[in-house]
This record gives C-alpha cells, structure tokens and sequence, in this order.
C-alpha cells in the first residue's frame, strides 16, 4: 500500500483523511500544516502519494505544488479543493497534479482516487 503524506492546515481534514487511509491500508507517513513544511517533509520522507490541500497560510498548495515538481518531476500530488476553485484546479493540472479530492471528504472516493494513482 502506499506510503502518504497529508498536507492541510485544518487539523480535523488531516485526521478524517488519515484514518480514511490507514482504515484502508495505506500508511500515512506524516503530515504538514503548510506549503513550506510539506516541501522539507517531501525531500525527507519521499512519500509515495502526497494530498495537498489548495488555501494555506505561509505558502499555497499551489506554490508548494510547484516546489515539489521541481525536486521530482514524477511527484503524486493529490490537489484537495474545496467547492468553487475550479481556476485553481485547472493552474494544479499544468503544475503537475495528478489528481483532485474534494471536501467534503468521500471514503470511497479518496480510497478510489489513491488506488488509482498508486498503481
């Protein structure tokens, strides 16, 4: 299963996405409050998958996004978008995600989308 790294600044998102994902399997190998932290914990831990949540303090996902793809260009970012950022997904796409989880959260629908981008 895959190794993961969740990155949102709402501690309640980061706990419904964790257990969603240990109850399925995969491990969560760390988290991240912001764009700047996920950034070092990307080059420390090379997770397998990453969600990043889109509006955070300090630096964006999008921003952070960018900083990862430079440092592996084959980076699994999953964007995880509230309703409404539609010209923010579309700016993730060219940045290099490979997909998008909407809140609210979905088990079915986030165990789909990481198994698909796991394989």
């Amino acid at each position: 299963m895959a190794k993961i790294l969740i990155v949102d600044d709402s501690k309640t998102s980061r706990k419904i996405l964790r257990n969603i994902l240990e109850d399925n399997g995969h491990e969560v190998i760390g988290e991240a409050i912001n764009g700047e932290e996920s950034v070092r914990k990307y080059k420390e831990l090379q997770p397998d998958i990453t969600t990043m949540d889109i509006t955070m303090p300090v630096m964006d996902g999008l921003e952070a996004l960018k900083e990862i793809m430079d440092i592996d260009k084959n980076a699994k970012v999953v964007m995880v978008t509230a309703a409404g950022q539609k010209t923010k997904m579309v700016d993730a796409v060219k940045f290099g995600a490979v997909e998008f989880l909407t809140k609210p959260f979905e088990a079915e629908q986030i165990i789909e989308i990481i198994e698909r981008v796991y394989r």
